[in-house]
């Protein structure tokens, strides 16, 4: 009987921004939300366990992609800011054909940039082809992949950035060239693309300082309790990745009542669904295949072990 690999390769966060350029992994995620909407991954809502008095939470979220299976074992502690990642998370892979483990790598810069590549994805799909200002509202990590990816599929003129610590939003801007911006009102107004990175439970953008037309992806708030739009934001047509997830992860949605137009997926395969009409709003949860694909994709680059 052929022993299991005694030798399970783990790939380092160095090794993961290593393999995982933007320009092959937003046409990874693409494919792999594509393929979820269509039915052909298999993947349950993730199981979440509140870590209290810490206001923390633990997430388990598995997959099935191919010749491949794995989770992400995720943490979300928000009183980390300023401190520690406020999301860390390691994810494993297991061959599918025999349950044999494949490879462990560090979860936390792949779910910064595969969080970031779906909002390309998105904006990519949904947003106006011309887009002369971005506005980010929030100055951290998913700050900087968001103006990274996005900056792939569309060209800004001009960056505003807002945070509710003004010395953070200052940084971000010294080190990316954005403009700071003293108001989340002041960063929104005119701007075609919109994208909230903050970790706050209470709206901070609000429908009425959006521009006709303004395409908005929202990343911040995750879980039924945290919102980071008021009602009126969120009366465009909201996309998400998975409608079973945000039928029970997504405050955003459930706080505004807010109906759910499409799944991502659904739209890559259908873009005749995109039509004139009222705003697009992505409201980003976050989901295993993404990761997944994210990790098959840094195992494939490396050279280290054949997948499929």
């Amino acid at each position: 009987m052929d022993k299991p690999n005694q030798n399970i390769p783990f790939f380092s966060e160095e090794d993961v921004r290593r393999h995982l350029p933007f320009e092959t992994l937003i046409p990874a995620i693409r494919d792999a939300l594509m393929a979820f909407s269509a039915g052909t991954l298999q993947q349950p809502v993730r199981t979440v366990l509140r870590i209290a008095p810490q206001g923390g939470w633990f997430g388990v979220m598995p997959a099935v992609m191919g010749d491949v299976f794995g989770a992400k074992l995720v943490t979300f502690f928000p009183n980390n800011a300023g401190r520690l990642p406020t999301h860390m998370a390691t994810i494993q892979l297991f061959r599918a054909a025999s349950g044999e483990p494949l490879a462990i790598l560090d979860g936390r810069l792949i779910t910064e940039m595969r969080t970031a590549a779906v909002s390309a994805v998105a904006t990519d799909l949904l947003a106006p082809q011309k887009t002369p200002v971005l506005a980010l509202l929030g100055s951290g990590v998913q700050a900087r992949s968001h103006l990274e990816a996005l900056r792939l599929v569309r060209r800004f003129e001009e960056v505003r950035v807002w945070s509710r610590t003004e010395a953070h939003a200052r940084r971000f801007a010294e080190e990316t060239g954005a403009r700071v911006a003293d108001t989340a009102e002041d960063a929104v107004r005119d701007a075609a693309v919109i994208v909230t990175v903050t970790s706050s439970g209470e709206p901070v953008l609000r429908g009425e300082w959006l521009a006709p037309g303004a395409y908005v992806n929202a990343v911040g708030a995750v879980g039924p309790d945290r919102r980071e739009t008021d009602d009126a934001v969120m009366q465009g047509r909201i996309v998400v990745e998975s409608r079973a997830a945000a039928e029970v992860e997504s405050g955003d949605i459930l706080l505004a009542g807010a109906t759910i137009f499409a799944e991502l997926g659904e739209l890559l395969a259908n873009p005749e669904r995109i039509v004139p009409g009222p705003r697009f709003v992505f409201k980003s949860l976050g989901i295993a295949v993404e990761d997944l694909a994210a990790a098959v994709l840094v195992i494939r680059q490396s050279g280290i072990l054949a997948v499929g």
